[in-house]
């Protein structure tokens, strides 16, 4: 796992304590008091509820909710072994190098002192599956949804939104309409739209149309539709040229209608809208998640007002990848096979993988650390959990130092650092 998540964190004080002290990486240390883990798996919490309040993500962390029983108050017939602190590494399947890395460093050095092996359960955390779709063929190199594009549209312009004929155009009481799309291969918009008035009168209003990157305050670009000044009418909607950009793989953006007039926008709601996504280059996306609208937009109403004119990038390409996809898809299993065969091996060695049952993508982090939890909580007993990553370096002394000298094994004791405000706007 790369650590590019720690970009613009800060540190969650506890003292004047910092992980980095403790942890030879910028992110990716988190450690927490064993039975609140138990009350977690107990309830059988949400990856999703986990991810959002408490320290499931792989740089940003968070607080813990209070915990009620430990793991053998639960199963009081068990006799675990115990452990002061038990090591989760977060790893990805193929990360050979950097788990042998660790195991001649420091668990090397943590298997040779008796006085730290006898406290410390040190497990990789592994995803049991690989995902079964090439990355070229992915929506996104950190997840497993297929790319599935069939049939493009190539070496034309396209209407990204139309009005069914039956559907009339009616002026509604919304000033401000937005809606998001995520780009699925690259395509360039030449034109942005707005509908027309079913009058007879012609053009009447004021309204500027905006294109936002998510995340960002600034549009890329816009355009103003005015009486003097209203376009050019294609079908249902008047279009106006815009400055040219590629809108490359995993943009995602938001297109803001806004009145200038009293009265308000000719919009519908998505259900009423018939997108054309070229083949499958682009997807709307109806419920956007926090922070994805510019902070003074946050009060349009999310559908259509309009719409915008685009082209698919480099057809050829496309074509050429996608008639190569079955050769690269039985390629790819095959490299699966030998990935689970080394895997196999590799645990067979060395006895310390805890397979987990998962896609093994960086999207699953979540999935992967919960059940990780849910078998510490099943197979040991401990009273602290530390987390953290494969290219991360545990000075272990340190850490039981700073567990003494900070009375850190009390309940509800949560050690690291987070992004604040939460970091939605990177590879989550």
């Amino acid at each position: 796992m790369n650590s590019a998540g720690a970009k613009g964190a800060r540190w969650a004080p506890l003292g004047s304590l910092k992980a980095a002290e403790l942890c030879g990486c910028g992110c990716g240390c988190v450690l927490a008091v064993a039975y609140q883990v138990a009350a977690w798996v107990a309830e059988d919490t949400k990856p999703s509820l986990l991810w959002s309040s408490l320290i499931l993500a792989v740089s940003s962390g968070g607080s813990l909710a209070p915990g009620s029983a430990g793991p053998l108050a639960f199963f009081p017939q068990w006799k675990l072994k115990h452990y002061d602190v038990i090591v989760g590494v977060l790893s990805a399947r193929h990360n050979h190098e950097l788990r042998s890395v660790i195991r001649n460093t420091w668990f090397k050095h943590l298997k040779q002192h008796p006085a730290l092996s006898q406290r410390v359960l040190v497990k990789f955390i592994i995803g049991a599956h690989g995902c079964t779709v090439p990355v070229e063929d992915r929506e996104d190199p950190y997840s497993c949804k297929l790319l599935n594009i069939s049939n493009p549209v190539l070496n034309q312009e396209i209407e990204a939104f139309s009005l069914p004929e039956d559907v009339p155009s009616v002026l509604s009481e919304d000033r401000i309409v937005s809606v998001n799309f995520r780009v699925l291969y690259p395509i360039v918009i030449t034109s942005l739209g707005v509908f027309y008035e079913a009058d007879g009168v012609g053009f009447q209003r004021n309204i500027t149309v905006k294109l936002y990157q998510a995340e960002h305050e600034e549009a890329l670009f816009s355009a103003r539709f005015s009486p003097p000044s209203c376009g050019v009418q294609v079908n249902r909607l008047w279009y106006k040229p815009v400055e040219q950009f590629i809108l490359p793989e995993s943009f995602e953006g938001t297109i803001v209608w806004e009145s200038q007039d009293l009265q308000g926008l000719v919009s519908r709601n998505l259900h009423k809208v018939m997108v054309n996504d070229g083949g499958g280059v682009f997807r709307v996306i109806t419920q956007a998640g926090e922070g994805s609208l510019p902070h003074e937009l946050t009060e349009g109403v999310e559908g259509i007002a309009g719409g915008f004119i685009y082209t698919i990038q480099e057809g050829d390409a496309l074509l050429k990848s996608l008639h190569a996809r079955p050769e690269r898809f039985a390629s790819h299993i095959r490299n699966l096979e030998r990935e689970d065969a080394l895997l196999k091996e590799e645990s067979s060695t060395y006895d310390d993988i805890v397979f987990v049952d998962v896609i093994d993508t960086y999207r699953n982090v979540p999935a992967k650390l919960l059940n990780f939890y849910r078998w510490t909580v099943e197979s040991t007993s401990f009273d602290l959990l530390l987390k953290t990553d494969d290219d991360c370096y545990i000075d272990l002394e340190a850490v039981f130092n700073r567990i003494m000298q900070k009375k850190l094994d009390k309940p509800n004791i949560w050690w690291g650092k987070h992004c604040y405000p939460f970091c939605c706007c990177l590879k989550w």
